[in-house]
């Protein structure tokens, strides 16, 4: 088997381990990062009602970065999610890392939505 595919493979298994401890509920939703070589997606989701209360990535028109695959840009990602999520009344979330080490880029969206105002 290719190696791209065993490390697919292995980054879905953590993320079930993950998934099993991790809910979002209406008073704590669940924040998930998609992280892709030129982008970073974030999400904050409520599973009771499987809705997106706020959503943010590096591909929107009015994002702020030149490059979406660097930690700077992250961290805007980060800023820019956590003010919709206040604005719409999160305050805290549930940090789901999707199988991602807390490392890099994911660690900087997390830094950045805690800058924003929200509490992982």
């Amino acid at each position: 088997m290719k190696a791209s595919i065993l490390k697919i493979n292995r980054r879905i298994r953590r993320k079930r381990g993950i998934r099993k401890r991790i809910f979002g509920q209406p008073d704590r939703p669940r924040l998930t990062v998609f992280r892709s070589n030129k982008n970073i997606y974030a999400q904050i989701i409520d599973d009771l009602t499987g809705r997106t209360l706020a959503s943010a990535s590096t591909r929107e028109k009015d994002a702020k970065v030149d490059n979406g695959g660097n930690c700077s840009s992250a961290t805007e990602v980060g800023k820019s999610l956590a003010e919709r999520a206040v604005k719409a009344g999160i305050s805290t979330v549930a940090f789901d890392r999707n199988g991602y080490r807390y490392h890099g880029r994911i660690k900087a969206l997390a830094d950045g939505a805690r800058e924003g105002g929200l509490k992982l």
